[in-house]
């Protein structure tokens, strides 16, 4: 049984891009789609589509790439944990990395970047980090 489906997403893209593997495949929800838009928005992921087949269908990511295959994303941390949430404020979400990296928060308005809720005023829960 998985506690912490968000955590399985994240350490499967780490552990297929230190790997440097083409694709990772994990099973889907609406959260992880919402969480690889953005990925795939900032520049992290080159694309992702979803597989219907099966109970709960797959989601298959496209990692990227630079010329000399070293990943794009160099680290990808979960922030919020099932055992220990954590919430903050629109003036408390962390920049990553002085704003090299993402922040991406759960608001009240759906998954945004950190950069964009800050900017709307909202706060929320600080789902994970990636730079």
């Amino acid at each position: 049984m998985m506690t912490d489906p968000i955590a399985d997403l994240l350490t499967r893209i780490r552990n297929a891009s230190t790997a440097n593997h083409p694709v990772t495949r994990v099973p889907a929800s609406k959260m992880k789609q919402r969480l690889l838009a953005i990925l795939k928005q900032e520049g992290f992921i080159t694309d992702y589509s979803h597989n219907e087949k099966g109970p709960q269908g797959t989601l298959e990511v496209v990692l990227k790439y630079m010329p000399s295959r070293k990943g794009v994303i160099t680290g990808i941390r979960r922030m919020s944990k099932p055992g220990c949430r954590q919430y903050c404020k629109s003036t408390d979400i962390p920049k990553v990395l002085n704003g090299l990296g993402v922040a991406i928060v759960s608001t009240s308005h759906g998954l945004m970047t950190g950069h964009k809720a800050r900017k709307a005023g909202v706060g929320g829960e600080l789902v994970c980090a990636v730079w």
